[in-house]
């Protein structure tokens, strides 16, 4: 039996360990090796890359994927998408979430992996329907958690849902790590029952659980699953590529994988995985087995986001207690999935909670978002205690936060002007206007003042 493996050291890997700051130049070399190994996809867009490389790596994120696609000629490229989020935090006109993903696809995107953070299924419709049209493998997603309000038949009748919206495949994340070998095995078995799509399961290795995990999805039924190469791997990352590849092969199932291009492709890494841990990139807080995420479910980039918060703050000795405070919160909110961007949103209040010594004295702008139904159906009861404080007599909206914006597109173009060259720097501004803008800006400067240096030189 076939099993395919998508490969995630460009992307959640990246940002499950270094928080997404691996600049394109570190790993372009090994881009057609990595084409060449047998892999079924390569991760490597959408998550947090895009806001990464333009804030931090002075990155065209659009550009960087061109670059990419050019050398892998090959294997899928996969991407996530954040349904009516795209690659933000918060939702955009329909219009936006269209020409985002036509775009995607345009520039090199076969496959999208499109989730909504609170499975509202109301968010990703657009983005499906647009994937499809685009002529994209779109895989659906529904974001695994455990509360009491979350179950197998839940998560069933998600699946059924992403059948019926016409997705190709569905994808059960697991973000936090929590999903047990023996849940995995279960809820593989009874999607395989009810819906007739390919099962692909992610896990990460926080709690210790995952490649126990992933081995059990594949002995129930599943298709594909994620992995990362060893040296970016454990921790708050996927389990080891190498490792997974060996044991299913030893248990007859074929992954396709050169072992040999495989340990080329970790010895490209170990040196930049070296370097992340020598500059203090790669806190080794994060490669550690925490089983204590079974408990407050903290996935792999919300962990490293929070230690890196608290160590700006001089408080990583506080970090105990926003594990703590993290299920409360999630608690109070009607127990949301923590998945971007919703993870970011009760991360930062449980921070806030514990820093500021009294519970929501201060509360961010994105949890009266929240609280007033901008990013979907609540998955459970809200605490209409906090409600009340941070909305007072205002209603919350019921209706698809999305029907309410106008559309976007041609006002984001307009104010963004000549410095947009293309739709996709109009996009780019869309997502993150204030650094995009200066992203753009930086680059008319930089060309302004290459032609001038050749001028006058000529």
């Amino acid at each position: 039996m076939k099993v395919n493996i998508t490969e995630t050291v460009l992307r959640d890997a990246n940002q499950s360990l270094i928080a997404t700051r691996m600049p394109l130049k570190d790993f372009v070399d090994i881009l057609e090796t990595m084409d060449n190994a047998g892999y079924y996809s390569l991760e490597c867009w959408g998550g947090a890359t895009f806001d990464s490389c333009l804030r931090y790596l002075n990155e065209d994120s659009w550009e960087r994927l061109r670059i990419i696609r050019s050398h892998v000629k090959k294997t899928k490229l996969q991407m996530l998408l954040r349904g009516q989020n795209i690659l933000g935090y918060k939702h955009y006109p329909d219009d936006i979430v269209r020409a985002f993903v036509r775009k995607s696809v345009e520039n090199g995107i076969d496959i999208i992996r499109i989730f909504d953070a609170l499975n509202d299924l109301r968010n990703i419709e657009v983005a499906v329907d647009e994937a499809v049209k685009a002529g994209a493998h779109v895989q659906g997603t529904l974001c695994y958690t455990i509360s009491p309000i979350h179950n197998q038949d839940t998560f069933v009748e998600l699946g059924k849902q992403l059948e019926k919206m016409g997705c190709h495949s569905i994808c059960i994340k697991d973000m936090a790590g929590i999903m047990s070998p023996k849940v995995a095995y279960d809820l593989v078995s009874a999607m395989k029952k009810n819906v007739s799509l390919p099962i692909v399961v992610h896990t990460h290795s926080t709690t210790g659980l995952g490649p126990m995990t992933l081995l059990k999805a594949v002995e129930a039924g599943a298709s594909t699953i994620d992995t990362a190469i060893s040296c970016f791997s454990g921790g708050t990352s996927q389990p080891a590529t190498e490792s997974l590849s060996y044991t299913l092969k030893e248990m007859g199932f074929d992954t396709g994988l050169n072992e040999d291009l495989l340990k080329e492709i970790n010895d490209y890494f170990k040196p930049i995985q070296r370097a992340a841990l020598d500059s203090g990139l790669l806190n080794p807080i994060v490669m550690n087995t925490e089983t204590d995420a079974l408990v407050y479910q903290v996935p792999g980039g919300m962990l490293s986001n929070l230690v890196a918060q608290l160590k700006a703050q001089n408080a990583l000795d506080r970090f105990p207690e926003v594990l703590l405070e993290v299920p409360r919160v999630r608690q109070d909110l009607g127990f949301p999935p923590l998945v971007t961007p919703s993870s970011q949103m009760v991360g930062v209040q449980a921070t806030t909670n514990v820093l500021v010594g009294e519970r929501y004295k201060n509360v961010s702008k994105e949890i009266k978002a929240y609280l007033r139904g901008e990013y979907g159906r609540a998955p459970g009861q809200v605490n209409e205690e906090l409600r009340k404080k941070v909305l007072g007599d205002e209603k919350p909206i019921d209706c698809r936060f999305a029907d309410l914006l106008e559309p976007g597109f041609d006002k984001a173009k307009a104010e963004i002007g000549e410095l947009a060259r293309s739709d996709e720097d109009v996009l780019s501004y869309v997502a993150f206007p204030q650094i995009a803008e200066k992203f753009l800006k930086n680059r008319a400067e930089k060309e302004k003042n290459t032609v001038h240096y050749t001028i006058e030189e000529a």
